[in-house]
């Protein structure tokens, strides 16, 4: 998996399957992803550091050893409070990674 800088604050590695992308995010405190939503069931792996996610009306803080599921096409949006090391599960594949167009997650970031 090679680094890729996606903005200032975030550095992506994934590898892609038939029906399932595996990431791997090295996350600034203070970057933010944008909300934004698509067709992936995403499942996040907090490994170290903190972020704040917010969907459907509610924020969830998610720390090292926590685990949150995001449902197909739920608007969501990450705040990172501390830096973090995630692992992210998508399926189906993330077409829009390979393609190069997650223009929402490309903006320029803050931090790092």
């Amino acid at each position: 998996m090679a680094p890729e800088q996606v903005n200032a604050s975030t550095i992506r590695r994934y590898v892609t399957g038939d029906r399932v992308t595996v990431a791997r995010f090295e996350l600034a405190g203070g970057g933010v992803v944008p909300r934004h939503s698509h067709e992936n069931e995403q499942v996040t792996c907090v490994l170290s550091g903190a972020l704040k996610f917010t969907f459907d009306g509610q924020e969830i803080v998610a720390r090292a050893g926590d685990v949150v599921q995001i449902p197909s096409w739920l608007e969501h949006e990450v705040h990172v409070l501390e830096d973090a090391l995630v692992i992210d599960v998508f399926s189906p594949l993330r077409q829009d990674w390979i393609d190069k167009t997650d223009n929402y997650f490309r903006a320029p970031g803050r931090g790092r």
